[in-house]
Protein backbone atom coordinates (compact mmCIF):
# COMPACT_ATOMS: atom_id res chain seq x y z
CA UNK A 1 0.00 0.00 0.00
CA UNK A 2 1.58 3.55 -0.80
CA UNK A 3 2.90 5.40 2.15
CA UNK A 4 3.59 8.95 2.78
CA UNK A 5 4.83 11.20 5.41
CA UNK A 6 4.19 14.99 5.69
CA UNK A 7 5.66 17.33 8.01
CA UNK A 8 4.43 21.10 8.13
CA UNK A 9 5.86 24.03 9.64
CA UNK A 10 8.28 22.13 11.86
CA UNK A 11 10.14 24.44 14.40
CA UNK A 12 12.30 23.29 17.02
CA UNK A 13 14.81 24.26 19.60
CA UNK A 14 17.52 22.61 21.33
CA UNK A 15 18.73 24.66 24.17
CA UNK A 16 19.49 28.24 23.17
CA UNK A 17 20.59 26.60 19.57
CA UNK A 18 17.39 27.47 17.03
CA UNK A 19 17.64 24.40 14.77
CA UNK A 20 14.30 24.19 12.47
CA UNK A 21 12.26 27.22 11.41
CA UNK A 22 8.81 25.89 9.82
CA UNK A 23 10.45 23.25 7.75
CA UNK A 24 7.91 21.41 5.07
CA UNK A 25 8.53 18.43 3.34
CA UNK A 26 6.62 15.45 1.82
CA UNK A 27 7.77 11.85 1.28
CA UNK A 28 6.15 9.90 -1.26
CA UNK A 29 6.34 6.44 -2.54
CA UNK A 30 9.45 6.85 -5.32
CA UNK A 31 10.93 9.76 -4.15
CA UNK A 32 14.68 9.21 -2.72
CA UNK A 33 15.37 12.83 -1.10
CA UNK A 34 18.82 13.37 -0.61
CA UNK A 35 18.93 15.68 3.00
CA UNK A 36 22.07 18.46 2.33
CA UNK A 37 23.56 21.24 4.64
CA UNK A 38 26.86 21.61 6.61
CA UNK A 39 27.36 20.03 9.45
CA UNK A 40 25.80 20.73 12.49
CA UNK A 41 22.71 22.14 10.53
CA UNK A 42 20.65 19.84 11.88
CA UNK A 43 19.82 16.98 9.43
CA UNK A 44 19.93 14.35 11.50
CA UNK A 45 17.84 16.26 13.85
CA UNK A 46 15.30 16.48 10.89
CA UNK A 47 15.73 13.00 10.83
CA UNK A 48 15.10 12.00 14.31
CA UNK A 49 12.04 13.79 13.73
CA UNK A 50 10.54 12.66 11.45
CA UNK A 51 11.09 9.17 12.77
CA UNK A 52 9.02 10.20 16.02
CA UNK A 53 12.27 10.34 18.15
CA UNK A 54 11.89 13.95 18.77
CA UNK A 55 9.01 16.08 19.42
CA UNK A 56 8.84 19.70 17.46
CA UNK A 57 8.57 22.85 19.27
CA UNK A 58 5.55 23.68 16.66
CA UNK A 59 4.61 21.97 13.23
CA UNK A 60 2.99 18.57 12.77
CA UNK A 61 4.47 15.15 11.56
CA UNK A 62 1.66 12.93 9.93
CA UNK A 63 1.69 9.73 8.14
CA UNK A 64 -0.38 8.11 5.51
CA UNK A 65 -1.53 6.07 6.40
CA UNK A 66 -1.50 6.35 9.89
CA UNK A 67 -0.22 2.66 10.95
CA UNK A 68 2.51 2.26 8.01
CA UNK A 69 6.15 1.42 9.11
CA UNK A 70 8.60 3.98 9.34
CA UNK A 71 12.24 2.74 9.59
CA UNK A 72 15.29 5.32 10.83
CA UNK A 73 19.04 4.14 10.69
CA UNK A 74 20.64 6.14 12.69
CA UNK A 75 24.47 7.75 12.09
CA UNK A 76 26.47 5.34 14.09
CA UNK A 77 26.39 1.51 14.45
CA UNK A 78 25.40 1.09 18.01
CA UNK A 79 28.39 -0.27 19.90
CA UNK A 80 26.27 -2.28 22.80
CA UNK A 81 26.26 -5.60 24.56
CA UNK A 82 23.14 -6.57 22.13
CA UNK A 83 23.90 -10.01 20.16
CA UNK A 84 24.02 -9.15 16.00
CA UNK A 85 20.89 -11.17 15.90
CA UNK A 86 18.90 -9.42 18.09
CA UNK A 87 20.18 -6.49 16.55
CA UNK A 88 18.77 -7.26 13.11
CA UNK A 89 15.70 -8.20 14.15
CA UNK A 90 15.30 -4.90 16.19
CA UNK A 91 16.51 -3.04 13.40
CA UNK A 92 14.36 -4.03 11.21
CA UNK A 93 11.37 -3.74 13.79
CA UNK A 94 10.67 -7.52 14.05
CA UNK A 95 11.19 -7.29 17.49
CA UNK A 96 8.90 -4.55 18.27
CA UNK A 97 6.37 -6.06 16.06
CA UNK A 98 6.32 -9.77 17.72
CA UNK A 99 6.05 -8.25 21.41
CA UNK A 100 3.34 -6.26 20.19
CA UNK A 101 1.63 -10.07 18.38
CA UNK A 102 2.09 -11.78 21.52
CA UNK A 103 0.59 -9.34 23.97
CA UNK A 104 -2.30 -9.13 21.17
CA UNK A 105 -2.44 -13.18 21.26
CA UNK A 106 -2.49 -13.24 25.03
CA UNK A 107 -5.27 -10.55 24.58
CA UNK A 108 -6.88 -12.22 22.27
CA UNK A 109 -6.96 -15.35 24.68
CA UNK A 110 -8.38 -14.07 27.66
CA UNK A 111 -10.91 -12.52 25.34
CA UNK A 112 -10.27 -8.63 26.63
CA UNK A 113 -12.07 -6.10 24.85
CA UNK A 114 -11.43 -4.84 21.04
CA UNK A 115 -8.68 -7.71 21.62
CA UNK A 116 -9.95 -9.40 17.90
CA UNK A 117 -9.13 -5.97 16.28
CA UNK A 118 -5.85 -5.28 17.92
CA UNK A 119 -4.51 -8.65 16.78
CA UNK A 120 -5.68 -7.96 13.16
CA UNK A 121 -3.54 -5.47 13.10
CA UNK A 122 -0.61 -6.65 15.07
CA UNK A 123 -0.29 -10.07 12.81
CA UNK A 124 -0.57 -7.45 9.72
CA UNK A 125 2.47 -5.40 11.21
CA UNK A 126 4.36 -8.64 12.10
CA UNK A 127 3.88 -10.23 8.56
CA UNK A 128 4.62 -6.45 6.62
CA UNK A 129 7.61 -6.29 8.52
CA UNK A 130 8.83 -9.65 7.43
CA UNK A 131 8.29 -11.74 10.81
CA UNK A 132 7.59 -14.94 9.13
CA UNK A 133 10.68 -15.33 7.47
CA UNK A 134 12.88 -13.15 8.38
CA UNK A 135 15.61 -16.28 9.87
CA UNK A 136 15.41 -17.56 6.61
CA UNK A 137 16.27 -14.54 4.79
CA UNK A 138 18.56 -13.73 7.78
CA UNK A 139 20.44 -16.51 6.66
CA UNK A 140 20.78 -15.88 2.73
CA UNK A 141 21.78 -12.00 3.10
CA UNK A 142 24.39 -12.96 5.72
CA UNK A 143 26.26 -15.56 2.96
CA UNK A 144 25.30 -13.20 -0.17
CA UNK A 145 27.24 -10.23 2.49
CA UNK A 146 30.06 -13.19 2.87
CA UNK A 147 29.56 -12.76 6.32
CA UNK A 148 30.61 -15.40 9.34
CA UNK A 149 27.62 -17.13 10.52
CA UNK A 150 29.48 -17.22 13.78
CA UNK A 151 28.86 -13.46 13.76
CA UNK A 152 25.41 -13.48 14.84
CA UNK A 153 26.38 -14.57 18.02
CA UNK A 154 28.88 -11.79 19.14
CA UNK A 155 27.94 -8.77 20.91
CA UNK A 156 27.59 -5.54 18.69
CA UNK A 157 30.58 -4.00 20.75
CA UNK A 158 32.93 -6.61 19.66
CA UNK A 159 32.34 -5.56 15.94
CA UNK A 160 35.07 -3.73 13.86
CA UNK A 161 34.06 -0.48 11.94
CA UNK A 162 33.77 -3.03 8.54
CA UNK A 163 31.59 -5.34 10.25
CA UNK A 164 29.51 -3.01 11.65
CA UNK A 165 29.13 -1.41 8.38
CA UNK A 166 28.37 -4.65 7.28
CA UNK A 167 26.08 -5.44 9.83
CA UNK A 168 24.15 -2.11 8.94
CA UNK A 169 23.37 -2.87 6.07
CA UNK A 170 22.91 -6.32 6.13
CA UNK A 171 19.68 -4.83 8.69
CA UNK A 172 18.52 -2.46 5.67
CA UNK A 173 18.53 -5.28 3.22
CA UNK A 174 16.57 -7.30 5.25
CA UNK A 175 13.75 -4.04 6.34
CA UNK A 176 10.77 -3.22 4.79
CA UNK A 177 9.30 -0.45 6.20
CA UNK A 178 7.30 1.49 4.18
CA UNK A 179 9.00 5.15 4.98
CA UNK A 180 13.24 5.13 5.00
CA UNK A 181 14.48 7.56 6.86
CA UNK A 182 18.92 6.67 6.30
CA UNK A 183 21.40 8.60 8.11
CA UNK A 184 24.62 8.34 6.73
CA UNK A 185 24.13 4.82 5.34
CA UNK A 186 27.49 4.52 3.25
CA UNK A 187 29.84 5.24 6.26
CA UNK A 188 32.78 2.67 6.34
CA UNK A 189 30.84 0.62 3.83
CA UNK A 190 33.63 -1.26 1.31
CA UNK A 191 33.04 -0.71 -2.34
CA UNK A 192 31.00 -4.08 -2.78
CA UNK A 193 28.73 -2.47 -0.21
CA UNK A 194 28.37 0.78 -1.66
CA UNK A 195 27.19 -1.14 -4.97
CA UNK A 196 24.86 -3.36 -3.00
CA UNK A 197 23.20 -0.18 -1.11
CA UNK A 198 22.75 2.03 -4.43
CA UNK A 199 20.68 -1.07 -5.88
CA UNK A 200 18.78 -1.63 -3.02
CA UNK A 201 17.97 2.13 -2.78
CA UNK A 202 17.25 2.23 -5.98
CA UNK A 203 14.95 -0.84 -6.41
CA UNK A 204 13.01 1.18 -3.64
CA UNK A 205 9.18 1.88 -4.19
CA UNK A 206 8.58 3.17 -0.80
CA UNK A 207 9.36 6.91 -0.13
CA UNK A 208 13.15 7.07 1.06
CA UNK A 209 14.72 10.25 2.79
CA UNK A 210 18.87 9.79 3.13
CA UNK A 211 21.71 12.07 4.28
CA UNK A 212 25.32 11.43 2.60
CA UNK A 213 28.23 13.29 1.99
CA UNK A 214 29.36 10.50 -0.98
CA UNK A 215 28.95 12.63 -3.96
CA UNK A 216 29.19 9.51 -6.18
CA UNK A 217 26.49 7.49 -4.34
CA UNK A 218 24.06 10.85 -4.39
CA UNK A 219 24.93 11.07 -8.16
CA UNK A 220 23.54 7.48 -8.53
CA UNK A 221 20.61 7.25 -6.29
CA UNK A 222 18.58 10.11 -5.23
CA UNK A 223 15.31 11.74 -7.08
CA UNK A 224 15.24 15.11 -4.73
CA UNK A 225 17.03 16.86 -3.14
CA UNK A 226 16.43 18.90 0.22
CA UNK A 227 18.89 21.62 1.32
CA UNK A 228 18.95 22.66 4.92
CA UNK A 229 20.15 26.58 5.55
CA UNK A 230 22.20 27.24 8.08
CA UNK A 231 21.60 30.61 8.61
CA UNK A 232 17.45 31.10 8.18
CA UNK A 233 16.91 27.27 8.92
CA UNK A 234 14.48 26.20 6.87
CA UNK A 235 14.41 23.88 4.18
CA UNK A 236 14.07 24.33 0.11
CA UNK A 237 13.11 21.24 -1.88
CA UNK A 238 14.89 20.68 -6.07
CA UNK A 239 13.23 18.65 -7.90
CA UNK A 240 15.76 16.17 -9.85
CA UNK A 241 18.86 14.17 -9.13
CA UNK A 242 21.99 15.73 -7.85
CA UNK A 243 23.74 16.95 -10.99
CA UNK A 244 20.17 19.28 -11.27
CA UNK A 245 20.35 20.54 -7.74
CA UNK A 246 24.09 21.60 -8.02
CA UNK A 247 23.20 23.55 -10.67
CA UNK A 248 19.96 25.23 -9.64
CA UNK A 249 21.66 26.00 -6.63
CA UNK A 250 24.10 27.63 -8.32
CA UNK A 251 22.06 29.55 -10.52
CA UNK A 252 19.82 30.58 -7.64
CA UNK A 253 22.57 31.90 -5.48
CA UNK A 254 24.46 33.71 -8.60
CA UNK A 255 20.26 35.35 -9.19
CA UNK A 256 20.33 36.29 -5.33
CA UNK A 257 23.65 37.78 -5.84
CA UNK A 258 22.46 39.97 -8.63
CA UNK A 259 19.53 41.00 -7.24
CA UNK A 260 21.24 42.11 -4.15
CA UNK A 261 23.86 44.32 -6.20
CA UNK A 262 20.72 46.10 -8.29
CA UNK A 263 19.30 46.56 -4.79
CA UNK A 264 22.20 48.34 -3.08
CA UNK A 265 23.20 49.99 -6.23
CA UNK A 266 19.36 51.50 -6.39
CA UNK A 267 19.22 52.31 -2.42
CA UNK A 268 22.75 54.14 -2.94
CA UNK A 269 21.73 56.22 -6.22
CA UNK A 270 18.19 57.21 -4.16
CA UNK A 271 20.08 57.89 -0.83
CA UNK A 272 22.98 59.74 -2.78
CA UNK A 273 20.51 62.33 -4.63
CA UNK A 274 18.15 62.90 -1.59
CA UNK A 275 21.43 64.06 0.42
CA UNK A 276 21.93 65.86 -2.42
CA UNK A 277 18.58 67.84 -2.93
CA UNK A 278 18.64 68.48 0.92
CA UNK A 279 22.00 70.30 0.57
CA UNK A 280 21.00 72.13 -2.57
CA UNK A 281 17.71 73.04 -0.86
CA UNK A 282 19.44 74.32 2.43
CA UNK A 283 22.07 76.08 0.62
CA UNK A 284 19.69 77.66 -1.53
CA UNK A 285 17.35 78.75 0.99
CA UNK A 286 20.77 80.31 3.08
CA UNK A 287 20.90 82.17 -0.09
CA UNK A 288 17.84 83.05 -0.48
CA UNK A 289 17.15 85.03 2.47
CA UNK A 290 20.14 87.06 2.76
CA UNK A 291 18.97 90.46 1.62
CA UNK A 292 20.13 90.38 -2.57
CA UNK A 293 22.06 93.35 -3.86
CA UNK A 294 19.43 94.75 -6.44
CA UNK A 295 16.40 94.38 -3.18
CA UNK A 296 14.92 92.91 -5.87
CA UNK A 297 11.74 90.69 -3.94
CA UNK A 298 10.62 89.07 -6.58
CA UNK A 299 13.59 87.53 -7.38
CA UNK A 300 14.21 86.63 -3.79
CA UNK A 301 10.66 84.87 -4.04
CA UNK A 302 11.77 83.15 -6.81
CA UNK A 303 14.53 81.67 -4.98
CA UNK A 304 12.50 80.15 -2.55
CA UNK A 305 10.16 79.29 -4.40
CA UNK A 306 13.29 76.82 -6.00
CA UNK A 307 14.57 75.64 -3.03
CA UNK A 308 11.25 74.38 -1.77
CA UNK A 309 10.78 72.79 -4.67
CA UNK A 310 14.30 71.20 -4.20
CA UNK A 311 13.40 70.40 -0.91
CA UNK A 312 9.79 68.93 -1.94
CA UNK A 313 12.20 66.75 -5.04
CA UNK A 314 14.21 65.40 -1.53
CA UNK A 315 11.11 64.00 0.43
CA UNK A 316 9.91 62.61 -3.02
CA UNK A 317 13.01 60.76 -3.46
CA UNK A 318 13.10 59.97 0.59
CA UNK A 319 9.50 58.20 -0.16
CA UNK A 320 10.84 56.26 -3.08
CA UNK A 321 13.44 54.69 -0.70
CA UNK A 322 11.22 53.88 1.44
CA UNK A 323 9.49 52.00 -1.28
CA UNK A 324 11.74 49.86 -2.48
CA UNK A 325 11.60 46.35 -1.64
CA UNK A 326 14.88 45.41 0.72
CA UNK A 327 16.91 42.68 -0.63
CA UNK A 328 19.16 41.32 2.14
CA UNK A 329 22.86 40.36 0.95
CA UNK A 330 23.48 36.31 0.51
CA UNK A 331 25.32 35.34 3.84
CA UNK A 332 28.45 33.82 2.85
CA UNK A 333 28.19 29.93 4.51
CA UNK A 334 31.32 29.10 7.02
CA UNK A 335 34.23 27.57 5.17
CA UNK A 336 36.74 25.21 6.53
CA UNK A 337 40.30 26.40 6.49
CA UNK A 338 42.43 23.17 6.12
CA UNK A 339 46.42 22.94 5.73
CA UNK A 340 48.34 20.43 7.28
CA UNK A 341 51.76 21.49 8.49
CA UNK A 342 54.83 19.60 6.93
CA UNK A 343 57.26 18.46 9.49
CA UNK A 344 61.00 18.27 8.33
CA UNK A 345 61.96 15.06 6.66
CA UNK A 346 61.94 11.74 7.44
CA UNK A 347 64.72 9.17 7.02
CA UNK A 348 64.43 7.59 3.34
CA UNK A 349 62.32 4.11 4.66
CA UNK A 350 59.37 5.44 6.78
CA UNK A 351 57.98 2.45 8.06
CA UNK A 352 58.59 -1.84 7.50
CA UNK A 353 56.78 -5.16 7.76
CA UNK A 354 58.68 -8.26 7.34
CA UNK A 355 57.04 -11.70 7.89
CA UNK A 356 55.05 -9.75 9.83
CA UNK A 357 51.67 -11.95 11.63
CA UNK A 358 48.88 -10.29 13.63
CA UNK A 359 46.13 -12.31 15.31
CA UNK A 360 43.23 -10.62 16.82
CA UNK A 361 40.14 -12.86 17.95
CA UNK A 362 39.22 -14.92 14.82
CA UNK A 363 41.30 -13.03 12.19
CA UNK A 364 44.64 -13.30 10.94
CA UNK A 365 46.49 -10.72 9.33
CA UNK A 366 49.44 -11.99 7.27
CA UNK A 367 52.02 -13.32 6.70
CA UNK A 368 52.91 -9.23 5.38
CA UNK A 369 56.57 -8.22 3.67
CA UNK A 370 55.86 -4.34 2.87
CA UNK A 371 58.09 -1.09 3.20
CA UNK A 372 56.98 2.04 2.60
CA UNK A 373 59.18 4.98 1.67
CA UNK A 374 59.23 8.61 2.48
CA UNK A 375 56.80 10.79 0.13
CA UNK A 376 55.13 7.86 -1.24
CA UNK A 377 51.19 8.41 -1.55
CA UNK A 378 49.49 4.85 -0.91
CA UNK A 379 46.11 3.84 -1.34
CA UNK A 380 45.08 0.75 0.68
CA UNK A 381 42.57 -1.22 -0.46
CA UNK A 382 39.96 -4.07 0.17
CA UNK A 383 36.68 -5.45 1.34
CA UNK A 384 35.72 -4.68 4.88
CA UNK A 385 37.10 -6.99 7.25
CA UNK A 386 40.04 -7.79 4.93
CA UNK A 387 42.31 -5.81 7.26
CA UNK A 388 42.84 -2.35 6.35
CA UNK A 389 42.96 -0.78 9.95
CA UNK A 390 44.59 -3.19 11.35
CA UNK A 391 47.87 -3.08 8.71
CA UNK A 392 47.82 0.38 9.44
CA UNK A 393 47.93 -0.61 13.13
CA UNK A 394 51.06 -3.27 12.55
CA UNK A 395 52.97 -0.62 10.39
CA UNK A 396 52.87 2.45 12.75
CA UNK A 397 53.80 -0.22 15.65
CA UNK A 398 50.51 0.51 17.60
CA UNK A 399 49.14 -3.65 17.11
CA UNK A 400 51.21 -6.32 18.94
CA UNK A 401 52.64 -8.40 16.45
CA UNK A 402 52.01 -12.38 16.95
CA UNK A 403 55.16 -12.86 14.87
CA UNK A 404 57.19 -11.07 12.39
CA UNK A 405 59.10 -8.07 12.28
CA UNK A 406 57.96 -4.16 12.59
CA UNK A 407 59.94 -1.35 12.21
CA UNK A 408 59.29 2.43 12.45
CA UNK A 409 61.89 5.41 11.11
CA UNK A 410 62.86 7.23 14.08
CA UNK A 411 62.37 10.70 12.64
CA UNK A 412 58.53 9.96 11.34
CA UNK A 413 56.20 12.32 13.15
CA UNK A 414 52.74 10.95 12.18
CA UNK A 415 49.60 12.85 11.68
CA UNK A 416 46.18 10.90 11.90
CA UNK A 417 42.74 10.64 11.32
CA UNK A 418 41.62 6.97 12.34
CA UNK A 419 38.14 5.36 11.77
CA UNK A 420 36.32 5.83 15.46
CA UNK A 421 38.03 9.40 15.72
CA UNK A 422 39.31 8.46 19.63
CA UNK A 423 42.21 10.08 19.60
CA UNK A 424 40.87 13.06 22.54
CA UNK A 425 40.28 10.96 25.82
CA UNK A 426 36.06 10.88 25.84
CA UNK A 427 35.28 12.32 29.26
CA UNK A 428 37.99 15.47 29.18
CA UNK A 429 36.12 18.52 27.43
CA UNK A 430 37.45 19.65 24.34
CA UNK A 431 39.24 22.47 25.36
CA UNK A 432 40.76 20.69 28.02
CA UNK A 433 41.82 17.64 25.64
CA UNK A 434 42.61 19.48 22.96
CA UNK A 435 45.20 21.34 25.02
CA UNK A 436 46.86 18.67 26.53
CA UNK A 437 47.10 17.02 22.91
CA UNK A 438 48.70 19.69 21.30
CA UNK A 439 50.46 22.12 24.16
CA UNK A 440 48.98 25.02 22.24
CA UNK A 441 47.89 28.44 24.49
CA UNK A 442 44.37 28.59 25.39
CA UNK A 443 43.80 31.26 23.08
CA UNK A 444 45.45 29.57 20.59
CA UNK A 445 43.63 26.19 20.94
CA UNK A 446 40.40 28.93 21.22
CA UNK A 447 41.25 30.49 17.60
CA UNK A 448 42.25 27.35 15.91
CA UNK A 449 38.82 25.55 17.13
CA UNK A 450 36.77 28.33 16.09
CA UNK A 451 38.03 27.66 12.82
CA UNK A 452 36.86 24.59 12.49
CA UNK A 453 33.24 25.47 13.35
CA UNK A 454 34.32 24.16 17.02
CA UNK A 455 32.61 27.99 19.20
CA UNK A 456 32.87 28.83 22.61
CA UNK A 457 29.52 26.94 23.60
CA UNK A 458 31.58 23.59 22.39
CA UNK A 459 34.80 23.48 24.18
CA UNK A 460 33.85 23.24 27.70
CA UNK A 461 31.41 20.40 26.70
CA UNK A 462 33.24 16.45 27.02
CA UNK A 463 34.49 15.59 24.01
CA UNK A 464 32.04 11.69 23.95
CA UNK A 465 29.08 14.68 23.61
CA UNK A 466 29.83 15.95 20.61
CA UNK A 467 28.27 14.87 17.15
CA UNK A 468 29.77 12.67 14.77
CA UNK A 469 30.46 15.72 12.14
CA UNK A 470 32.05 17.90 14.92
CA UNK A 471 34.25 14.96 16.52
CA UNK A 472 35.54 14.71 13.13
CA UNK A 473 35.98 18.13 13.05
CA UNK A 474 37.84 18.42 16.29
CA UNK A 475 40.34 15.86 15.51
CA UNK A 476 41.43 17.52 12.39
CA UNK A 477 42.09 20.55 14.11
CA UNK A 478 44.23 18.32 15.78
CA UNK A 479 45.65 17.11 12.89
CA UNK A 480 46.68 20.57 11.79
CA UNK A 481 47.78 21.76 15.17
CA UNK A 482 50.11 19.12 15.73
CA UNK A 483 51.36 17.10 18.46
CA UNK A 484 53.08 19.15 21.42
CA UNK A 485 56.97 19.62 20.90
CA UNK A 486 56.52 19.00 16.89
CA UNK A 487 57.04 21.32 14.45
CA UNK A 488 54.52 19.48 11.62
CA UNK A 489 53.59 16.00 10.79
CA UNK A 490 56.02 14.12 7.51
CA UNK A 491 53.35 11.01 7.45
CA UNK A 492 49.68 11.46 7.30
CA UNK A 493 47.83 8.09 8.20
CA UNK A 494 44.11 8.73 7.17
CA UNK A 495 41.62 5.80 8.17
CA UNK A 496 38.06 6.73 6.10
CA UNK A 497 38.88 10.52 6.38
CA UNK A 498 35.52 11.45 4.90
CA UNK A 499 33.16 9.24 7.35
CA UNK A 500 30.84 12.70 8.79
CA UNK A 501 32.61 15.72 6.72
CA UNK A 502 30.46 17.69 4.83
CA UNK A 503 31.01 18.09 1.41
CA UNK A 504 32.90 21.47 1.29
CA UNK A 505 35.07 20.06 4.45
CA UNK A 506 35.75 17.05 2.16
CA UNK A 507 36.87 19.21 -0.84
CA UNK A 508 39.13 20.98 1.86
CA UNK A 509 40.82 18.00 3.09
CA UNK A 510 41.68 17.14 -0.74
CA UNK A 511 43.66 20.15 -1.11
CA UNK A 512 45.55 19.45 2.10
CA UNK A 513 46.33 16.41 0.89
CA UNK A 514 47.61 18.04 -1.95
CA UNK A 515 49.56 20.06 -0.53
CA UNK A 516 51.26 18.04 1.95
CA UNK A 517 55.11 17.02 1.18
CA UNK A 518 55.51 13.99 3.46
CA UNK A 519 54.33 10.35 3.19
CA UNK A 520 50.77 9.80 2.91
CA UNK A 521 48.55 6.27 4.15
CA UNK A 522 45.24 6.46 2.98
CA UNK A 523 42.20 4.07 3.73
CA UNK A 524 38.94 5.58 2.06
CA UNK A 525 36.26 4.13 0.21
CA UNK A 526 35.24 7.77 -1.06
CA UNK A 527 35.07 6.75 -4.62
CA UNK A 528 35.26 10.93 -5.69
CA UNK A 529 38.04 11.22 -2.84
CA UNK A 530 40.08 8.58 -4.69
CA UNK A 531 39.67 9.65 -7.86
CA UNK A 532 40.81 13.29 -6.64
CA UNK A 533 43.34 12.91 -4.76
CA UNK A 534 46.91 11.82 -6.20
CA UNK A 535 48.80 8.59 -5.19
CA UNK A 536 52.03 6.69 -5.67
CA UNK A 537 51.06 3.55 -5.03
CA UNK A 538 48.41 1.07 -4.19
CA UNK A 539 48.28 -1.94 -2.03
CA UNK A 540 45.00 -4.56 -1.93
CA UNK A 541 44.16 -6.74 1.10
CA UNK A 542 41.64 -9.06 0.61
CA UNK A 543 41.49 -12.22 3.65
CA UNK A 544 44.57 -10.35 5.69
CA UNK A 545 46.80 -10.77 2.20
CA UNK A 546 48.49 -8.61 0.36
CA UNK A 547 46.75 -9.43 -3.18
CA UNK A 548 48.10 -6.81 -5.48
CA UNK A 549 51.43 -4.18 -4.77
CA UNK A 550 51.06 -1.60 -7.57
CA UNK A 551 52.53 1.40 -8.57
CA UNK A 552 50.68 4.35 -9.93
Amino acid sequence: MPAALHARGVTLSLGVRHILDQVDLTIDDGHRIGLVGPNGVGKSTLLRVLAGELRPDDGTVRLEPRDANVGYLPQEPERTAELVSEHLARRTGVTAASVELDEATQALAVGAEGSDDRYAVALDRWLALGGADVEARTGVVWADLGLRASLLDQPMHSLSGGEAARVGLAALLLARFDIFLLDEPTNDLDLDGLARLERFVNGLEAGLVLVSHDRTFLERTITDVVELDEFSHTATRFAGGWESYLHERDVARARAQEAYEVYDEKRSSLASRAQREREWATQGLSRAKKKPVDNDKFVRNFKINQTEQLAGKAARTDRALERLDVVEQPREPWKLRLSVASGERSGDVVARLEAAVVDRGGFRLGPIDLQIGFGERVVITGANGSGKTTLLGALLGEVPLTSGVQWRGPSVVVGRLEQVRAQLAPTATVLDAFLATTGQTVSEARTLLAKFGIAANHVGRAVESLSPGERTRLVLALLMAGRAGSAGANCLVLDEPTNHLDMPAIEQLEQALGSFAGTVLLVSHDRALLGNVSRTRTVELDRGQIVADRPE
